[in-house]
């Protein structure tokens, strides 16, 4: 694993909150001929948004990005363009995302404490609030975890076949689950060891595999404007976002 750092000047604070990026995706969804994190909306990469939500907030110390190899470069060459001053470490992600994870806190490990907050956080999620990182945060401190998470609004039915369905689920027994998704490293370190000891390697998300190592999650505020940039209408949906109004969702 490749670490890139630039560890200089960093903040002397006894606790720090740390945003980890997870830009390790190719994002084939998509259908383009690069990763969905870089692609370019009103010429500025998708990154880059969400880079500039974690550098704005008064709460967040460093940013770490667990990126696709070979990206690492032009990672640095957003930040010096845009202005990312918190960006202090990028490494190589990994074959799925419980593994990107894993390189990024196993970077973050090196050079920080284990008391530290991290916030897990997907790349393709560019528009995310302020008072949504104050919360994961606060509900981490209160809590001990948090993970950003909205109601679910529609009907669910169930399906063995994904064609037909007999069975409804009651849609209040259910949280839409997104990033960031907030724990103390070394809570981190200590659950994906775990995992490999157990031999759980693909989980879906930080908030699946504390699920699976019998865990219990704490829920912090999301919002439908959180939303993951997964295929060509959630980028339409964005740059609509984008041109309504781009301060009313940087501070909301």
């Amino acid at each position: 694993m490749i670490v890139y750092a630039a560890i200089d000047g960093i903040s002397e604070r006894l606790k720090m909150n740390i945003a980890l990026i997870i830009a390790g995706g190719s994002g084939s969804r998509m259908n383009q001929k690069i990763p969905k994190q870089f692609l370019n909306v009103f010429d500025k990469p998708v990154i880059v948004y969400t880079m500039e939500a974690f550098q704005r907030s008064n709460e967040i110390d460093v940013i770490v990005i667990s990126a696709v190899h070979g990206w690492e470069t032009m990672i640095w060459a957003y930040a010096n363009q845009f202005g990312i001053s918190k960006l202090k470490i990028v490494t190589d992600g990994g074959r799925c995302g419980q593994e990107s994870i894993y390189n990024g806190i196993t970077a973050i490990e090196k050079h920080y404490s284990p008391e530290d907050i991290v916030l897990v956080h997907d790349a393709i999620r560019p528009m995310l609030s302020e008072d949504i990182i104050f919360d994961c945060i606060h509900t981490v401190k209160d809590k001990g975890n948090a993970v950003a998470v909205i109601p679910c609004q529609e009907a669910m039915l169930e399906t063995k076949d994904e064609q037909t369905t007999n069975a409804s689920y009651p849609r209040n027994q259910l949280m839409r689950t997104q990033t960031p998704q907030g724990f103390y490293l070394k809570h981190l370190l200590s659950m994906h060891k775990e995992a490999k000891e157990r031999g759980i390697t693909n989980s879906v998300a930080t908030c699946t595999l504390a699920v699976e190592l019998g865990q219990t999650i704490y829920f912090s505020k999301g919002s439908e404007k959180n939303l993951k940039l997964t295929t060509v209408d959630d980028l339409d949906i964005f740059k609509a976002l984008l041109k309504e109004s781009t301060e009313n969702w940087v501070i909301r």
